[in-house]
């Protein structure tokens, strides 16, 4: 088998072995290769230690040296080469406590994750696969590199990397490994909620999020998301909905694109109906108020996983309007909806909305996609007439307020706010002339 590396990890591969060294692309990079992905980085894995790379060229990083890492820089790229090592003994759950250096290519494969991560290739040699990676790739398979259980012990973030690497490839998780997910699930409370962060938006912006029902069935989100097992414990007994509320958060989860708020707002949705849940005496069910309710847990939510400041107020405010549901069918409704919602949160509104109706009772698609068309067409003529949605576009600033005799201050704020309006009502009204001549006074 041959594969096509780089030719700037070629070259560096190419002077360590010409030094007298071993020295191979390894890990996720000879994965992605085989399968004919693109590679976000080509590591190197060497018999050279530290120093012996860095005498070998000019420009370099220290970048895990106690680790074992070199960063090479040709050029504006960096390519991490790492000496062959054993790992000591773990005791937080994530980082040895010492790395041992080791001439043995064997021993260092031998304490990766997963068998498809485990494979290293040169052109020389070719392809060394001593764990059946090859064939966990032609079996779509993730399986542990020996014993599951010794591999989540050294590394509980590897629990969640199993069922992440799933979503990406499609790939099922092998039996024992899948057991050792499940009962080593709680050992993930001594990850960094960063860590956990990241691992769950690869998973959910991945080709199959709808894998995030394995960190159910496996007993993750009870560790890091409970609130999403509450909703997997909520029913919908309701005409519009087919499912309990966590099956409608998966089902919405497979019709937004794989953008990280979009998603993110999916999955968080209705995170507040296990909050406002009722029920009528004809044994209806029924949400009063759980946009806002949501919009408060996603809110806790995301600042307990460390999610930036922007993420949060985004994914928090879609939540909060995303049950805003009566908005008239006329340019006008349109127009007034957009105002509420905010201008640029309205396209993803109707892609969050688009993606609730699919995830809801199938027998009434039809009625309510077509009624949702109907705004997305209002929304777009609104787009191409250019009418003014925010102040931005308001035909008169806070200055030219000013100049118009208005003291600065709060007022000012209010009477542009009222000025906003009239226009949303009136669009033909969006001139300069017009609104300085009609202020509210």
């Amino acid at each position: 088998m041959r594969i096509e590396i780089p030719a700037k990890a070629n070259q560096i591969i190419g002077r360590l072995i010409g030094a007298g060294y071993e020295a191979y692309a390894v890990g996720g990079c000879v994965r992605d290769a085989i399968l004919g992905r693109p590679a976000a980085d080509w590591d190197i894995t060497t018999n050279a230690r530290p120093e012996q790379v860095k005498a070998l060229f000019s420009r370099t990083i220290d970048t895990g040296i106690r680790h074992g890492t070199v960063t090479v820089l040709l050029g504006k790229e960096g390519f991490e080469v790492t000496t062959y090592r054993i790992d000591g003994e773990y005791r937080d759950g994530r980082h040895p406590l010492e790395v041992i250096f080791t001439p043995s290519l064997l021993e260092d494969l031998k304490r990766r994750d997963f068998t498809i991560n485990a494979m290293a290739y040169n052109d020389t040699e070719g392809l060394i696969d001593a764990f059946d990676g090859i064939g966990d790739l032609k079996r779509r398979r993730i399986r542990c590199v020996g014993e599951p259980q010794e591999r989540f012990t050294e590394d509980s973030l590897r629990i969640l990397r199993a069922v992440r690497f799933s979503a990406q490839l499609g790939f099922d998780i092998e039996e024992n490994t899948r057991k050792a997910v499940a009962q080593f699930a709680p050992s993930l409370t001594r990850i960094s909620a960063e860590r956990i962060q990241t691992e769950l938006v690869k998973l959910l912006t991945s080709r199959h999020p709808e894998t995030f029902r394995t960190l159910y069935d496996t007993g993750i989100t009870k560790v890091i998301l409970p609130e999403f097992d509450a909703c997997m414990e909520t029913p919908q007994n309701h005409p519009h909905h087919c499912c309990c509320v966590g099956e409608h958060l998966l089902l919405a989860l497979q019709e937004v694109e794989a953008d990280k708020v979009l998603r993110l707002t999916a999955l968080l949705h209705d995170i507040g109906k296990p909050l406002t849940h009722t029920r009528d005496e004809p044994g209806v069910d029924h949400f009063p108020g759980h946009g806002d309710a949501g919009a408060e847990l996603a809110d806790n939510i995301l600042h307990r996983m460390k999610f930036d400041n922007d993420t949060i107020y985004r994914v928090k405010h879609l939540v909060r309007v995303h049950d805003y549901l009566q908005i008239p069918p006329t340019p006008r409704g349109v127009r007034r909806a957009v105002f509420r919602i905010g201008k640029e949160y309205f396209p993803d509104y109707l892609k969050l909305r688009r993606a609730d109706i699919l995830a809801q009772n199938p027998s009434m698609h039809r009625e309510k996609l077509e009624a949702l068309e109907v705004l997305e067409n209002l929304y777009q003529q609104i787009l191409e007439e250019q009418n003014c949605l925010s102040l931005k576009e308001l035909a008169v600033t806070g200055s030219d307020l000013i100049e118009a005799g208005l003291e600065p201050g709060p007022k000012l704020g209010a009477v542009l706010k009222e000025l906003l309006e009239l226009v949303i009502e009136h669009p033909e009204y969006n001139t300069k002339q017009y609104l300085l001549s009609h202020l509210p006074m």
